[in-house]
């Protein structure tokens, strides 16, 4: 059995890869991306704690993330996709306004 530390810690790496895909990228589609390594990252913690304790409680709130993040990508394909048909690139800093 894995000790629940090397969860931790794999959470930890890809939750700090997350946040510096975000800080670093002006890409949205890198956005996207980055937030989904957030949320990963938080489903690896819930689902190591569910394992440590012996229920399936963080098990199931992963499944609630998981349908999160598809919304999540959902709604974000589609600003993505205004802000390509707008500005004729996925760049955030040239969107400075979302005016027609």
């Amino acid at each position: 059995m894995i000790p629940v530390q090397y969860y931790l810690l794999l959470s930890a790496a890809v939750f700090c890869i997350g946040v510096f895909g975000i800080l670093t990228r002006k890409n949205a589609l890198m956005f996207l991306m980055s937030v989904e390594l957030l949320l990963n990252a938080a489903n690896i913690n819930l689902v190591a704690f569910s394992q440590f304790h012996g229920n399936l409680s963080g098990q199931t709130f992963s499944l609630f993330t998981l349908a999160l993040a598809a919304a999540e990508v959902a709604v974000g394909i589609g600003i993505i996709l205004v802000l390509y048909r707008n500005f004729k690139d996925v760049d955030v800093a040239k969107a400075t306004t979302m005016r027609w």
